[in-house]
């Protein structure tokens, strides 16, 4: 008898698949997992001289846009000054429902949106809605936290979202990088996520603040998203050097 599924039966494993990950049951329990570690991840890194000292880089600037690439952010939520209040942008995918949790747990707020693809989601009342309810968020005092890149496009290259949210906002981007000498990167994932782990050291980086004019055409909104790239890689690459460095 040949024990090999059938093309229906694969599909049928698939759907199953899908359901149990997708299940409230299965997203609590992930979720209190994920943030668990990922906090005890964070206190069992000890920081490095090298991370800078975001209070005093931003002093008079709050609130911002951070911005950071995707596969970075496990511990992002973990790094954030408690005296100030987060709003992080989350795909509305499914998929996406773990990481939102995650981000509540930690005591951050959620916006549900894509940041990247700002002309795809002209005609889409959930992209339209979700930059809307960041520039209102940044006017209320609260910081938004946003992965620059798009998912599944080009990795390390900062999308439209990050620098039309700043236009229309008149709050600057801040580039933000953190990484641990102790970490599993996942070389086949498109975004080389990284996982970080505990037992060593951490360095949090923050880049200078890119401003975008109210009235920026089309020239200058490019020249902001190679701005907000350039840092992002700058600052990431500093980070990882500083954490591979022995005290």
């Amino acid at each position: 008898m040949d024990r090999r599924a059938t093309p229906s039966g694969q599909v049928e494993v698939r759907r199953i698949g899908k359901a149990i990950l997708r299940s409230e049951v299965f997203q609590r329990a992930a979720s209190f997992i994920l943030g668990g570690l990922a906090s005890l991840t964070y206190k069992l890194n000890r920081d490095v001289a090298q991370s800078t000292d975001a209070h005093e880089m931003l002093d008079g600037e709050w609130p911002v846009i951070f911005a950071m690439w995707h596969g970075q952010q496990l511990l992002i939520p973990y790094a954030a000054p408690r005296d100030q209040r987060f709003v992080s942008l989350v795909s509305r995918s499914a998929d996406a429902e773990i990481n939102a949790r995650v981000i509540l747990r930690a005591g951050h707020d959620v916006i549900r949106g894509s940041g990247g693809r700002v002309r795809e989601q002209a005609s889409s009342k959930g992209g339209v809605s979700a930059m809307i309810a960041m520039r209102d968020a940044l006017r209320a005092g609260t910081n938004v936290v946003m992965v620059a890149d798009i998912s599944k496009g080009a990795p390390r290259q900062a999308g439209e979202g990050v620098v039309r949210l700043a236009k229309i906002s008149g709050r600057p981007v801040v580039p933000m990088a953190i990484a641990t000498s102790n970490r599993y990167v996942i070389a086949r994932s498109w975004d080389k996520t990284t996982i970080n782990l505990p037992f060593g050291r951490r360095c949090l980086k923050l880049g200078g603040p890119v401003y975008v004019s109210p009235d920026a055409g089309e020239a200058e909104l490019q020249q902001a998203r190679a701005e907000v790239t350039r840092e992002l890689n700058r600052i990431t690459e500093e980070a990882h050097a500083a954490v591979e460095k022995r005290a």
